[in-house]
């Protein structure tokens, strides 16, 4: 019952923050103030705007709001996004574009389980659709599951990868971001062993931490510096009452954007002052770039309290991963294994979540493999969110990487066509 009440007690300062901020703009915004105009007033209407969307965002899950793209025929098509896997604790989704003959490229996205939504990789999703058909696992936020559904790690992750893939078959190719990037390859290593025909061509891992140990950063540090105990104590709570997940252990999504706030205080803090005073000068807008950036940063979801402790303790603690003694319900994965499938790894030089060195690992995990399909690339001066979004991505990782797909494409590479640059 505590972990239930401390998963409350957060809820009802999240949502007193948000009714304050809404009270203050509703109260500074009476018509009968406008007769005595006063900057103050106008300042605090600005603050209970900010206020009431910052705390509003933190509940709601993104609209990915992909709805057309321009294609080389140079039609607007609509985009739909169909869940072609639906499972307790994530799904497969497509964004079908409607009217356009199937792409040869079809690319598995596995967007990270560490806080956010998948939305998170919207411009991702966005630079790959005119080139492939792009689907990406949609995690759901743990606080919505029933406790009936079970429970959730990294070996049930990686299972539910495995259907993913073997859903998707053997002509599509996988990109992992980040945080998913050690299980994806112990995903397509257990495919190897028990279904080659299912395996994909070709796997990107993309800032992942494959060896956490290879490099120290902080976060490498914070993993070995606690422990276990202290983890599941300060850090694991029951969800409450409000939600369908009422009673489900998690590792709550406030606590986790609590830490991600504190990480950049001052940089946080200057931004909402500057964006409270732009909308008290009428200079902000709905969509201005404060609000794209905070709309999506501040959504987030909880994780299962098994999933979150399993990837300390496994992967940054014990390294199974890196040592190759990953085991999956009793079975030991061998990434040798891996002796098809095409291994690129990408890293940002300036990345300080994932360092260089971390990623590139995978690599030599995969003894089996020939190193004609073998690549890696870093990027220079690139920081984590750079080499899967922004200008580095799009003008120099993205490119890579689609010749990267078409390269090891067996029959397909001469169906792909040339890649497509965006503007």
């Amino acid at each position: 019952m505590r972990y239930m009440l401390t998963y409350d007690l957060m809820e009802t300062m999240r949502n007193t923050n948000q009714w304050l901020g809404a009270t203050a703009r509703t109260m500074a915004s009476y018509p009968v103030f406008a007769a005595m105009p006063n900057p103050a007033l106008q300042w605090m209407a600005a603050w209970g705007e900010v206020t009431e969307r910052t705390f509003e965002r933190m509940i709601v899950k993104p609209d990915w709001g992909i709805r057309s793209i321009t294609c080389p025929d140079g039609k607007d098509h609509l985009v739909e996004i169909k869940t072609v896997v639906e499972k307790d604790f994530g799904d497969l989704i497509h964004f079908d574009v409607m009217g356009r003959a199937p792409q040869p490229r079809k690319i598995l996205l596995v967007a990270p389980m560490s806080g956010h939504y998948a939305t998170l990789l919207r411009s991702t999703v966005l630079s790959l659709i005119p080139d492939a058909e792009v689907y990406i696992t949609d995690w759901h936020n743990a606080r919505d599951i029933p406790v009936s559904a079970g429970s959730f790690d990294i070996e049930d992750y990686t299972l539910y990868l495995m259907d993913f893939m073997r859903h998707l078959g053997p002509d599509s190719h996988v990109i992992a971001v980040c945080q998913p990037a050690p299980l994806t390859l112990a995903a397509t290593a257990y495919l190897a062993e028990l279904e080659p025909e299912a395996q994909p061509r070709t796997l990107t891992l993309i800032g992942g931490p494959i060896d956490p140990n290879a490099v120290a950063t902080d976060v490498t540090d914070f993993g070995h510096r606690v422990t276990m105990g202290q983890l599941e104590e300060t850090m694991i709570q029951r969800v409450g009452f409000k939600y369908p997940g009422v009673g489900r252990m998690v590792y709550p999504g406030l606590l986790q954007l609590a830490s991600f706030m504190s990480m950049n205080s001052d940089r946080h803090g200057t931004a909402f002052q500057d964006q409270i005073m732009r909308v008290s000068r009428g200079e902000a807008s709905d969509h201005d770039a404060h609000n794209r950036f905070y709309d999506e940063y501040l959504a987030v979801m909880d994780m299962p309290a098994e999933f979150y402790l399993s990837t300390v303790e496994r992967i940054f603690k014990n390294c199974e991963i890196a040592k190759n003694e990953f085991v999956v319900k009793g079975h030991k994965v061998d990434m040798a294994a891996i002796t098809n499938v095409a291994v690129k790894t990408v890293e940002g030089a300036k990345d300080d979540i994932t360092a260089p060195g971390q990623c590139i690992a995978a690599l030599a995990l995969c003894s089996g493999l020939p190193d004609s399909k073998k690549a890696s690339h870093v990027e220079p001066g690139a920081g984590h969110y750079g080499i899967f979004a922004g200008k580095s991505w799009r003008n120099n990782i993205r490119p890579l990487v689609l010749n990267f797909i078409d390269e090891n494409s067996g029959d397909a590479t001469a169906e792909g066509g040339n890649v497509v640059s965006l503007s």
